[in-house]
């Protein structure tokens, strides 16, 4: 795998966001998950219009504007070596709500469908768990779905712990617990 870093959106990546969305809305349209990490990409009429979303989605007093009733960050996957935008995760600043604490968590993240089984995701993860420890987070909850053993295999990667398997409408989801260091 390739370095990389996450930045947060900004319009210079702005053709690179929409090739991203245009290769998941064309390569995985059969997951329902496909944008996780992401919200709100998938509707966006533009990736300046998502990069605003992406902005009023960082402070408590505008997120709500937007859909959202956490703040949180999302950032950029970008390869150092080509620039290429290899994947997108959030952080949200706390579960404090019914679907976050359940089975939503601190964070999602998708992978570009032509960079995947790459490493990506586990490194994303693994900045993503240093952002949550400036962010004052001690214990990182993300979850997957039962039967997505790379998402998995990432969050085990990460030290995360499995605490229990939970149904949500019909989808068996597990449920772990990473701890910031």
């Amino acid at each position: 795998m390739e370095t990389i870093i996450l930045t947060a959106p900004e319009l210079k990546y702005a053709e690179e966001i929409w090739v991203f969305r245009k290769e998941i809305l064309e390569r995985d349209a059969e997951n329902e998950n496909q944008f996780a990490g992401c919200l709100s990409l998938d509707d966006s009429s533009s990736a300046e219009e998502w990069i605003r979303i992406c902005d009023l989605r960082k402070r408590e007093e505008t997120c709500m504007e937007v859909g959202t009733q956490v703040p949180s960050h999302t950032y950029l996957a970008i390869r150092v070596s080509d620039n290429r935008l290899v994947g997108i995760i959030d952080l949200r600043h706390h579960i404090n709500h019914p679907i976050l604490g359940t089975w939503g968590g601190h964070c999602g993240y998708s992978v570009r469908p032509s960079e995947r089984g790459k490493g990506y995701a586990k490194e994303m993860l693994r900045l993503n768990v240093q952002n949550a420890k400036k962010l004052g987070i001690e214990k990182m909850f993300v979850t997957c779905d039962a039967d997505n053993a790379a998402s998995e295999k990432t969050i085990l990667a990460n030290g995360g712990v499995f605490e229990k398997t939970i149904d949500v409408e019909g989808t068996k989801m597990k449920r772990y617990w990473i701890t910031v260091m």
